[in-house]
């Protein structure tokens, strides 16, 4: 017989078994590897590359080319690493040992350090799969319309000190998703035309107001801005997202404290 003759003694089953095992781990060591295209070679407490930067390589360097003509990008690469660094961060390290918790030195809230942080990202809006602009006013989206829930336009906005400082005029939706992403706020509820976004996960919407814990009267003149009046880039979310969160501990000096007030 073919079979027989050909394969002798030979286990098929210990065989397949074996080549299963060697697939998983190479797969393990490609995703693994592909995982170190980012935010590698990593980088020391003095901004030096550590002697051994991981259990595995760096991969070799790969091109992507980026949708919409938007250029090319290779990675891993220090130079696309420092590109992205920043360094105007207030912080200071709280002990020389290694691995102390660096504090801020100035005011958090502007320097976007520790909960206020963002991630330069690039400053052009975010694309849908046609290449149109995902966030936008609903204002500008005539087919969209509240299904459910409560409206919050024309409603007033409270901080956490229960101050009253503008009025919701509009509402940001994220056309594909069809959610809702910010909320748009006039500082002045007559109308000045002073906007600011508001992220909707840190807003609460009750019946008769919009609250929003993590800022306080003084901090909304601080909230990033967007250089077009109807579209956001993904560097401002990032930075907005950074102001609002970093408010739930820097707002006031109190909530710097061991218990938050």
């Amino acid at each position: 017989m073919v079979g027989v003759e050909f394969f002798g003694n030979f286990d098929l089953a210990s065989a397949a078994i074996w080549l299963f095992w060697i697939f998983f781990a190479g797969l393990v060591y490609y995703l693994q590897t592909e995982n170190m295209r980012e935010g590698y070679p990593l980088r020391d407490d003095k901004d030096g590359v550590p002697a051994n930067e991981s259990l595995l390589p760096l991969p070799k360097e790969k091109t992507f080319h980026l949708r919409d003509g938007k250029g090319t990008l290779t990675v891993p690469s220090r130079e696309y690493e420092d590109s992205k660094m920043r360094n105007d961060l207030a912080l200071a390290q709280s002990s020389p040992s290694s691995g102390s918790p660096w504090v801020p030195t100035g005011d958090p809230m502007l320097d976007g350090v520790g909960p206020a942080s963002w991630a330069p990202r690039r400053d052009a809006p975010e694309l849908d799969a046609h290449g149109h602009v995902k966030i936008r006013p609903m204002a500008t989206l005539p087919d969209f319309k509240i299904s459910a829930g409560r409206d919050p336009r024309g409603k007033p906005v409270v901080g956490g000190d229960g101050e009253v400082i503008g009025r919701v005029t509009d509402m940001w939706v994220d056309v594909p998703e069809a959610l809702v992403r910010f909320l748009q706020l006039d500082l002045n509820p007559e109308g000045t035309g002073k906007m600011r976004l508001i992220p909707m996960n840190m807003a609460k919407i009750g019946t008769d107001r919009v609250t929003v814990r993590s800022l306080y009267a003084h901090n909304w003149e601080g909230v990033p801005v967007t250089k077009s009046a109807d579209q956001v880039t993904l560097l401002e979310e990032d930075k907005i997202m950074a102001y609002y969160a970093g408010g739930t501990m820097y707002a006031t000096a109190a909530r710097s404290a061991t218990v938050l007030p």
